[in-house]
């Protein structure tokens, strides 16, 4: 299975707490701000993605837990210029309204625009710089 299929595989496959999230980014609680789920970039598929912004939602389980690759992960992330944001299941099935609030304000920090973004990707649309990490 290429990486596109896998991430439609996935798309189709949430977990209690990506579906959770999913269904309040999808309706856009937050000023209308546009979110991809399971996307592709690079060598890996995020969770939760909003191009605009450079900013990376992870919703982890407890195989995350001090995960080497998931470091590595970051690492290359941000290395692109994305932020990355990662949560526990269990803060986003019984707090979302807190993790909603921590997404919002690393939406809201400026940032300066990756080189040549794509509007057709969602990319450029949002002057803002996210410095949160969770």
């Amino acid at each position: 299975m290429d990486q596109r299929q896998f991430a439609k595989h996935l798309r189709k496959h949430l977990t209690d707490a990506e579906q959770l999230l999913w269904r309040h980014l999808r309706a856009h609680r937050l000023d209308h701000q546009k979110f991809r789920r399971q996307q592709p970039i690079g060598p890996y598929i995020v969770d939760f993605v909003h191009f605009g912004a450079r900013l990376v939602v992870e919703a982890d389980g407890g195989q995350h837990n001090g995960s080497a690759s998931d470091a590595a992960r970051d690492i290359w992330l941000r290395s692109q210029g994305f932020r990355v944001l990662r949560f526990w299941n269990h803060e986003i099935l019984q707090n979302s309204d807190a993790v909603l609030g921590v997404i919002w304000a690393a939406l809201l920090e400026k940032h300066p625009l990756s080189p040549s973004p794509s509007p057709a990707r969602g990319e450029g649309s949002n002057s803002q710089r996210l410095s949160n990490d969770h």
